[in-house]
Order: C-alpha cells, then structure tokens, then sequence
C-alpha cells in the first residue's frame, strides 16, 4: 500500500512540473515581442520596355565620333523617407540630352534628363594594339525628388560591349550591365560605335553573344526536324522493300 501511495505521489509531481512548464512556456511565448522586418517600400511597377532613342557625339568639326542607338532602363535602389525604395526608370529619348567627347583610345558619352537630375555616362577604351574596344567605365548621378539624399555611383573596372575598332557592337536581346550593388542598367535593341566610324552610319555590326545563341536555337530545331524527317522516310523505305520482298512471282 505503501508503495502504491509512493507512486502515486510520484506521478502526480510529475504531472504538476509538466503542467507548470507548459504554463510558464505559454507565457513566455505571449509576452515575447514579435521580431519584423524593417519597412521597406515595394518596388515600382514595371514601366515596360524603353523606347528605343538615337545618340550622337560630335567632334569640334562637327562629325561624328561616336553612335549610339538603344532603350535603356535604369534600376536604382535607394532610401526615401527611412525606407528602401527600388526604381525602375526607362530614359526617354526625347527628353534626354546626349554629349561627349571623343580621344583616340577614349570616348565618352553623356545622356542628361529630367532637367538636368539624371547624369548618365558612358566611357568606352580602345587598346590600340588589339583594335578592341570595350565600355569600361558608368557614372551615374541622380537626384529625384523622392530620395533622401542625392545618389552618386560610379565603376572604372567594367569590360562591357567588347567591339573591334571601325565595327559596331550590336545586341538585340536585353542586357543587364551590373554597375554597383545599387544599380545596374537594361540595354535593348544596342548598338554602339564609339571608335573608327566613317561618316554618319554605323560600320559593319558585330553581334553579342546572346544574339547568336537566339539565331542558333531555331537552327537546332531545324535540324533535329529534318533529321527526325529522314529517319521516317528511310524507316518507310525499308519497310516497303521488306513487303515486296516477302511476295513471290507466280
């Protein structure tokens, strides 16, 4: 009996410790704060695709040094009212000012809108022993109403839109040229000659690479096609050779 009443008591202490510990978990669980994110804004709607705007840089002689022909979008994040804002911005060719200059292994290109507000620059090198140009260098300068201090953002290490001096660098496809953390730019539909022109029209096109991949897959299917065609004909053949086999002249 003894025992009975010892393992009774033991259970029931046992009961009451799991009781307590459940009780002081729920409360702990109520009267902890919940942790949230900080605020941040959703970014903008897609404005869509760029229009598509003509560029032109001109020596002091009046001709043309450099070209430039494509949409381009810009997406920046900033900080607005103590939140993270994410701006996708398309450039509107009638509204932006294009300039430049133009050295003999440098060029540059400087598309200004919103009154002055938005800076964009482009810099291309050209290495004179290759022939070979590339964009090397964005400066983007921003200040728009919304941001809570004027944005500055800047590469000098880029190697974009490789080309071959008296050649254009052509790409159809959208691009993203990643400048900083912060922004980046969506080309479209490009093409850019900064070095070697002749006259007012761009030279031969050299195309990138995804435009290539693009030509390439409709090929591929083609051939795949094609090929799966002529394995039924001969498929075909072989079996209306087999028929006519099996029959014998009377």
């Amino acid at each position: 009996m003894t025992q009975i009443r010892g393992v009774q008591s033991w259970c029931l202490g046992v009961a009451l410790h799991l009781v307590l510990a459940a009780v002081l978990h729920q409360g702990l669980a109520t009267v902890a704060p919940p942790t949230t994110a900080p605020p941040t804004a959703a970014p903008h709607k897609d404005p869509g695709r760029p229009e598509k705007g003509s560029y032109v840089v001109t020596r002091s002689n009046g001709t043309a040094c450099l070209l430039a022909s494509m949409g381009l979008q810009l997406n920046i994040t900033f900080n607005s009212q103590n939140k993270t804002v994410q701006e996708v911005v398309n450039l509107q060719p009638n509204m932006t000012k294009a300039s430049g200059s133009c050295d003999s292994d440098r060029a540059s290109l400087l598309l200004t809108t919103d009154a002055e507000k938005t800076n964009l620059t482009l810099m291309f090198t050209l290495n004179v022993t290759s022939n070979k140009y590339h964009l090397s260098e964005v400066s983007l300068s921003a200040d728009w109403p919304d941001m809570k201090d004027p944005l500055s953002a800047n590469n000098r290490s880029l190697d974009y839109l490789r080309g071959t001096f008296g050649f254009s660098y052509m790409c159809h496809e959208e691009q993203t040229l990643s400048v900083v953390q912060d922004f980046s730019i969506n080309t479209f539909q490009l093409q850019v000659q900064p070095f070697g022109l002749t006259g007012d029209q761009f030279g031969a096109a050299e195309e990138c690479q995804l435009d290539e991949d693009d030509m390439l897959i409709p090929i591929i299917v083609g051939a795949a096609l094609a090929g799966l065609v002529l394995i039924v004909l001969l498929a075909y053949l072989i079996g209306r050779k087999r028929s006519h086999a099996g029959y014998q002249t009377i």
